[in-house]
């Protein structure tokens, strides 16, 4: 892969990112939040096994298969579950990636404490700015009383969901192939999402031109596209850095809302964008050099 695609990577894995949450609020007024999901998952699986199967891919081992199984529940089924969940229940798209938006903070304090990565002044003093610049972007939102109670516990719920799910991702997963691995991954976060459906929601589908716009949106950008380019990004990246790119999500999903749903951003917004910014460069540029042997 040439040096410009690995340097263009992180920018267009955090553009991709932010359009899963335009996705789904152009989706979920039409659909349950699970029953999306469930639904979603079933294509996913379809294509990604197709894919799989042409390419012959190494079909993990047993071991594998329970941490693959272990990181989707994590990261798509808590996360993906909370932030859906959490816009169904009137939390807007752009608030809906503030919260999750604040992983690295939680990243880096695991990181540093369990995986031995070492967080330099410089990186903790970008991941500080970050998290000055993610309430600026969003300052002027009602961000209480635009949500239920069940909406903003669901996104804690993501938040968790994508910090434990990435670190996990990059300690036990990465030596498997992204096609097989995501597989078992899409295949263990679907059942839960069934199960979840059939739980609690009337599985009603209103198949508007929105909704199929919006599942083929996020089957093939988001699950396929933007998942494999996260994994790519974890296998290369520490995991401090790569959590970083997390606090322009929400500017970025701001910026989209904007355009897309009229969602005015003013200065402070504006303002807030440019410090989330400085501090994923101050983090990417801040990240500590290796012993020499």
């Amino acid at each position: 892969m040439s040096r410009m695609a690995i340097a263009a990577a992180p920018a267009l894995f955090v553009l991709l990112w932010s359009t899963g949450f335009i996705g789904a609020r152009f989706g979920l007024p039409y659909i349950e939040p699970l029953t999306f999901l469930a639904a979603r998952m079933v294509f996913v699986v379809a294509i990604l096994g197709a894919i799989a199967l042409i390419s012959r891919t190494r079909w993990p081992s047993r071991a594998e298969v329970g941490h693959s199984l272990l990181a989707g529940a994590m990261v798509h089924g808590l996360y993906l579950g909370g932030v859906f969940t959490a816009i169904s229940q009137g939390v807007p798209a752009g608030i809906s990636a503030l919260i999750p938006g604040l992983q690295p903070i939680l990243t880096s304090t695991i990181a540093n404490r369990y995986l031995g990565e070492r967080v330099t002044r410089m990186q903790w003093l970008g991941l500080a700015l970050g998290l000055i610049g993610v309430p600026l972007v969003l300052h002027n939102r009602e961000m209480v009383a635009a949500g239920s109670a069940i909406g903003w516990i669901a996104t804690f719920v993501s938040l968790i969901g994508i910090t434990l799910g990435t670190l996990y991702q990059k300690r036990y997963c990465g030596p498997i192939d992204w096609r097989a691995g995501n597989l078992v991954q899409y295949i263990g976060a679907g059942t839960l999402f069934w199960l979840g459906s059939f739980g609690f929601e009337t599985r009603t589908i209103h198949w508007t031109g929105e909704l199929v716009f919006a599942m083929t949106w996020l089957v093939i950008v988001l699950s396929i596209g933007a998942v494999g380019l996260m994994y790519w990004l974890i296998r290369r990246s520490a995991a401090t850095g790569f959590a970083s790119l997390f606090y322009l999500v929400p500017a970025v999903t701001a910026l989209f809302a904007y355009f897309l749903f009229g969602e005015k951003l003013d200065a402070l917004s504006v303002a807030g964008m440019v410090v989330c910014a400085v501090g994923v460069f101050m983090v990417s540029r801040g990240a500590a050099k290796p012993a020499a042997s």
